[in-house]
């Protein structure tokens, strides 16, 4: 038997316009599927009510792929692709794969020649990139950095070195309730006149995407508390 199609699913990136995000084709190809691999299968049947899944929720199977996830469990994931059937991947992070569990089973479907089909929808962090003005010819995504104060500090300066070393863009991410603590430490430790741009609540109706020095963000420093938010750094 013929193996089904693992299809990357993007979903909105918070309370956005669903039209205003994600491609008509592409909802139309979520209405149509019947399994599914989700990061929180709660928030993923509330994204399928909004597209129109043309079944009823109750006869989707939606299984769970998170952080927590072993890697022998992929393979049962896998199944419904393997007894024929397409499968969707949603993540909890706008495109499945990036900053993502998904990634696990994207890559057993390679393994075993499983085809792979990405759909188009919104990433924060390379819409932060290409809004940022920074280097998008060579950058880095480095996911979160470390909650304690001194590793945190001490990731920033490594961030900042290499950046400078190699005219090479850091991306990060953090937590929204201590995104203030990481602006903190950034204006501490980052020298003056590196540029950083801050990109909080992306697609949103208060998106709000600024690239400064860092002496001009300690005149007016972000207000992130609780508020998605993607922070890339480069050095001058």
């Amino acid at each position: 038997m013929a193996t089904g199609t693992l299809f990357l699913i993007p979903t909105t990136l918070g309370a956005s316009t669903l039209a205003a995000v994600v491609p008509p084709e592409v909802q139309q190809r979520a209405r149509t599927l019947l399994h599914f691999v989700a990061e929180n299968p709660k928030t993923a049947r509330a994204y399928l009510k909004q597209v129109g899944a043309t079944k009823p929720l109750q006869e989707l199977r939606i299984a769970t792929l998170n952080e927590n996830t072993p890697v022998e469990a992929i393979a049962g994931l896998a199944a419904p692709l393997l007894a024929g059937h397409d499968l969707g991947v949603m993540s909890e992070a706008g495109c499945p794969g990036i900053a993502d569990p998904g990634a696990k089973l994207v890559l057993y479907a390679h393994r075993h020649r499983i085809r792979v089909v990405p759909l188009v929808g919104p990433s924060s962090i390379l819409l932060a990139l290409i809004a940022s003005g920074l280097n998008g010819q060579s950058f880095v995504f480095h996911g979160y950095l470390p909650v304690a104060d001194v590793e945190r500090e001490k990731a920033l300066r490594e961030l900042e070195n290499q950046s400078r070393r190699l005219t090479q863009t850091q991306i990060f991410i953090e937590t929204p309730y201590r995104n203030q603590k990481l602006v903190a430490s950034i204006l501490a430790v980052c020298a003056r006149n590196t540029l950083l741009c801050v990109a909080a609540d992306l697609t949103l109706p208060g998106e709000d995407i600024r690239t400064m020095t860092v002496a001009a963000w300690k005149k007016q420093p972000p207000q992130l508390d609780r508020r998605p938010a993607i922070f890339l750094l480069l050095a001058a």
